[in-house]
């Protein structure tokens, strides 16, 4: 058989092997049909880019913002194009490789410090280029491909985890700034009432009207409303310093744009199907992911209990002088190879058996994933509903409180009661209003819960990474 005949089957051999170990396939039945107390629904607030579920103007700069500043999103960027590199090499291992060699030597042949006679100093000059090839006819190089691209999926559907996070951990800490400042501004009406109701109690007692009881009570309720006040200024100092780490920017003051009553989000958020979750979730896709690549770490690790095939290929000129190095004797080799293990002392054995139980790991932490994405769309869901029913009770005792306040003032003009009355009004709205407020901002985290338990804004991702042709030197 010629060396053209051998190389051509060779190479045939390579093309119609098949890869050992198991193809991946995703795990059924890790899903029911339908959210926990959740009609079936196609549609999902999921299905929404962050920029329509978020209405606030001001809130959409800050995340834009966030998106092209965060380091944390940056850095996961940097290591998508790593992973992405990574397989780029593995996946070159299928292809030829080729180099060059060029060699100069100047010798003397001495036996015991003497030049061994017909001998002298002589030159050596080469030049060569050569080329190895792999043959994957077990599919060792494939499926270590498969896992390193399965590795650079993985990576990026972290990058788009670290980007839902951001999109809606910008949003949940700005509505929480937002409802500071509610309780700010509710603090700060009700200490200039509890100063109004005390001064009038200290010009009572002075005038004899009133026992220091009264006053006394009204300096209590107004210390305690004043003392809240520095520390939602610490508070509030606090949430901005998070949102500009957010930002990616130092620490400072933030944007403010509707209030917190005044905030918007989309009239219907229905979930979806929980089919979805394994196509949107980014840390269940991650998962997937790496279950994929644990997968195809089986038949790589398996191809080796089999022999390399290989093909070298060398051809250059050798000459004694440099300047007849282009035109000297010319060589030319052509080696087929099978390297193969006889005994490894369980090297191999059980660096098959680890990759099979790493497959296993991964099979646990994908169903544990998808678990506890379940987990996090119901309790994101349940929120949402509950929560709503507990803001309009507690807008109902507000407008009650609000109104008995209203009556007892009516009440003490017109001599029918003593201020205590008004005193009491004020100290069981106040934190009444506080509740409500929030009741509030936990209404509209618990939509952000919800978009995040979905996955959702992927409207706005970037496309999958895709491994670079093997082109480059």
């Amino acid at each position: 058989m010629t060396a053209r005949a051998l190389a051509a089957a060779l190479a045939a051999l390579a093309l119609a092997g098949c890869a050992l170990g198991p193809n991946y396939r995703r795990p059924e039945g890790v899903a029911p049909a339908a959210y926990r107390a959740t009609p079936e629904d196609p549609g999902s607030i999921a299905d929404l880019p962050w920029f329509e579920v978020f209405r606030d103007a001001v809130l959409r700069g800050l995340v834009e913002e966030a998106l092209a500043n965060n380091r944390d999103l940056l850095s996961a960027a940097a290591r998508v194009e790593q992973a992405r590199g990574l397989a780029a090499v593995q996946r070159g291992e299928l292809f030829p490789q080729a180099g060059y060699e060029l060699d100069a030597a100047r010798e003397n042949d001495a036996t015991l410090g003497a030049t061994t006679p017909g001998t002298g100093t002589e030159s050596l000059y080469l030049g060569a280029l050569n080329a190895a090839w792999e043959l994957d006819v077990w599919g060792r190089i494939r499926r270590a491909s498969e896992a390193a691209r399965a590795e650079m999926l993985a990576t990026e559907a972290f990058r788009r985890g670290v980007l839902l996070s951001l999109v809606t951990g910008v949003a949940q800490a700005y509505f929480e700034l937002r409802e500071l400042d509610l309780e700010h501004e509710i603090t700060r009406r009700t200490v200039e009432s509890f100063r109004e109701t005390r001064d009038l109690f200290e010009r009572q007692f002075r005038g004899g009207v009133t026992s220091k009881l009264d006053y006394l009570r009204g300096e209590a309720a107004l210390a305690q409303a004043s003392a809240s006040l520095p520390d939602l200024e610490r508070r509030i100092v606090a949430k901005e310093n998070e949102l500009s780490v957010l930002l990616g920017r130092p620490a400072g003051e933030i944007e403010r744009g509707a209030v917190l009553t005044a905030q918007e989000l989309p009239p219907e958020i229905p979930a979806g199907i929980p089919s979805q979750l394994l196509e949107r979730r980014p840390d269940v896709i991650e998962a997937e992911e790496v279950l994929h690549a644990e997968t195809a770490r089986i038949g790589e690790t398996f191809a080796e209990f089999f022999p390399r095939i290989g093909l070298t290929a060398a051809v250059g000129r050798t000459s004694g002088e440099l300047e007849s190095a282009l035109s000297g004797p010319s060589f030319w080799t052509l080696v087929g190879s099978a390297v193969g293990p006889i005994f490894t002392f369980g090297r191999t054995w059980y660096g098959w058996r680890a990759s099979e139980s790493a497959a296993q790991a991964a099979l646990q932490d994908y169903e544990q994933s998808v678990l506890i994405a379940l987990q996090d769309v119901s309790n994101a869901l349940t929120a949402r509903e509950k929560l709503a029913l507990v803001r309009i009770e507690q807008e109902r005792a507000v407008e009650a409180l609000a109104e008995s306040l209203y009556i007892a003032r009516i009440r003490y003009v017109g001599g029918l009661a003593t201020y205590l009355e008004v005193l009491d009004a004020q100290q069981q709205l106040f934190p009444a209003e506080l509740d409500l407020a929030r009741t509030r901002r936990d209404e509209l985290t618990a939509v952000v819960a919800l978009y995040r338990a979905l996955g959702g804004g992927w409207q706005d991702a970037a496309p999958a990474p895709t491994i670079p042709l093997p082109l480059a030197p």
